[in-house]
């Protein structure tokens, strides 16, 4: 089966460099305008099942890229609990003990004042990543960078989470048999590809 993770738009959070994820915030018009153009350029797959984290920015991205389709929110792929961190720059946080702790320790198993790891997030977001393939069926999921990274980098067994990037709107297509992981297949969306064929 194929399994798509892609990245929600562009958020204020993005844009100001804000340290949040259980904040649900909404997509910026600029957002919307992105998403709208790449959809419109083509490269996103269909699949049988979809699915998203359901968080507004999530449902928004996939209402913009695939309208009404029905699709079931799984609440394990939401983004991290930054806890006393959350909507804060860095700038606004560089003089915090407990976040200077945090950044310049393990950030995958130091857990964020009354908030989450990055551990835990790729923990959960795995068992629902697991839940997803082994129904066995296409899927497509609208997600968070930091799900989609902390996935990967298990997945692959290789590189930090950092090393799986996706652009707002963008993520990995993966190819899974009998429930387990096999290869990335390419980026998303792809209109490489699709403007090479024309």
């Amino acid at each position: 089966m194929i399994l798509t993770l892609i990245r929600h738009g562009l958020t204020e959070g993005n844009i100001n460099g804000l340290y949040y994820g259980s904040t649900d915030i909404p997509l910026t018009s600029e957002g919307v305008r992105q998403l709208e153009t790449l959809r419109d350029e083509g490269g996103y797959p269909k699949a049988k099942r979809y699915y998203t984290s359901g968080m507004l920015r999530t449902e928004q991205t996939f209402k913009i890229l695939y309208g009404d389709v029905p699709h079931e929110a799984l609440t394990d792929l939401r983004e991290i609990d930054l806890g006393d961190f959350e909507m804060r720059s860095y700038e606004q946080l560089k003089d915090d003990p407990a976040f200077i702790e945090w950044i310049t320790g393990d950030n995958e198993a130091n857990v964020c004042p009354n908030g989450e790891s990055g551990n835990i997030v790729t923990e959960r977001a795995l068992a629902a990543i697991k839940r997803i393939a082994e129904a066995g069926e296409d899927a497509v999921v609208i997600t968070h960078s930091g799900v989609i990274g902390g996935v990967l980098s298990r997945l692959v067994g290789a590189g930090t989470r950092y090393d799986y990037k996706a652009e707002p709107g963008c993520g990995f297509m993966l190819e899974f048999e009998n429930g387990s992981f096999r290869r990335i297949i390419k980026t998303v969306p792809d209109v490489q590809a699709r403007s090479d064929a024309e």
